[in-house]
């Protein structure tokens, strides 16, 4: 039976070390088998009906190795949450430490959970950034009913940006790397992708912007940070003061859709939409304070 330890990180991240014993490896090594002979076709043979000493010749250990990982580790790895009500937030990143023919394994597992946010006095810097807004944005509401309507959201505009910087200084909440990591790796692949259409390569596109890769990663890394530290305070936010998304407020948005396709599909992804009219209640919220 596999053992495991675990430590709580910082940054709500938990590694979790674990040893799997020679008996177990070797149990699932030929339960992997069975299955990949149960799928194997070779020429002569029916699917499901190659007879074990041929399977053996065309069925590699790596490839029995993986099948074994791919169905072993996340069993164990859900059995280990269970137990421990450990939470993630997103696919762990699993290392295999030691995978040596004959011996036990020793597995690395890295999982992050959900942030702790201290929101601490972010109601008094908010008021004080709107006191401290300029003279010229304030207006005194007129005659002109229209006028006053669309002052009133350009000045509401306004004051987002410097609502959410102070917001960011203010509250503490530290992102897990295992989070910043994964979304840097997706926005380097994007950025290679997308250079490469145009015919460019990482280097060239690089050497245009003037930046070294360490410079794009470090720039990249803030806004990832900024970006998840603000999505987690708003949703802390909208937890506390009971912000919430009524079925009427669902219904308006997706009337407000007119092609009939469109609507449909957000239909599907209600829970998406429902996550934006929360987050800008939340910002209504934040203005009005």
């Amino acid at each position: 039976m596999y053992s495991y330890k675990f430590k709580k990180l910082p940054k709500s991240t938990v590694e979790i070390n674990l040893v799997i014993p020679l008996s177990d490896i070797q149990k699932e090594k030929s339960e992997a088998f069975s299955r990949l002979q149960k799928e194997l076709t070779v020429e002569g043979f029916r699917k499901g009906k190659v007879p074990l000493v041929i399977a053996e010749k065309h069925l590699s250990p790596e490839a029995i190795y993986q099948e074994m990982i791919r169905v072993f580790l996340p069993k164990v790895y859900e059995e280990i949450l269970k137990k421990e009500s450990f939470k993630p937030i997103m696919n762990p990143r699993i290392e295999l430490i030691k995978a040596k023919e004959g011996e036990d394994w020793e597995v690395k597992i890295s999982i992050a959970e959900k942030p702790i946010v201290d929101l601490k006095n972010y109601k008094d810097a908010v008021k004080k950034i709107k006191i401290e807004a300029k003279k010229e944005d304030i207006w005194i509401p007129g005659k002109d009913k229209v006028a006053d309507e669309k002052k009133s959201e350009q000045n509401k505009s306004k004051l987002i940006n410097p609502i959410l910087e102070v917001i960011l200084k203010e509250v503490k909440v530290e992102i897990s790397d295992l989070i910043i990591d994964e979304e840097l790796n997706h926005r380097l692949s994007r950025l290679v992708d997308d250079v490469e259409k145009i015919g460019l390569t990482a280097e060239a596109y690089l050497k245009s912007k003037n930046l070294t890769m360490d410079q794009l990663k470090a720039n990249y890394k803030r806004e990832i940070e900024d970006t998840y530290k603000l999505e987690f305070i708003l949703a802390e936010i909208a937890d506390k003061e009971s912000i919430k998304v009524e079925k009427e407020d669902l219904e308006k948005l997706l009337r407000n859709i007119k092609d009939e396709k469109e609507r449909a599909l957000a239909m599907q992804n209600s829970y998406y939409y429902a996550s934006i009219l929360r987050k800008q209640k939340t910002l209504d919220y934040l203005i009005g304070l």
